[in-house]
């Protein structure tokens, strides 16, 4: 089977709607449980840093270890990521 080939316009779309249903979830972070879990994706534009920096500061101990939920997937309880964000200010 012959690989799809994506043209540019079909990656700036992609692109797009991934930005939105991040904007989605950071919208509704402010009413959720501390219980709730995110993803890398929103860690990373809580933080202002890259997948490899999480990652970085996790090996470090400069962030919580995550949950894994999968082989390949891993999350982090809302209540750390708040209270990471309350010791900076």
């Amino acid at each position: 089977m012959p690989k799809k080939i994506v043209t540019p316009e079909e990656k700036l779309q992609r692109a797009q709607r991934r930005h939105e249903k991040l904007k989605r979830k950071l919208e509704l972070l402010e009413s959720s449980p501390d219980d709730k879990c995110v993803d890398i994706d929103v860690l990373c534009e809580l933080k202002g840093r890259s997948p490899a920096s999480i990652w970085r500061d996790v090996k470090a101990g400069r962030l919580p270890q995550p949950i894994k939920t999968g082989p390949r997937s891993s999350r982090w309880r809302l209540g750390d990521v708040r209270t990471l964000k309350s010791e900076e200010v």
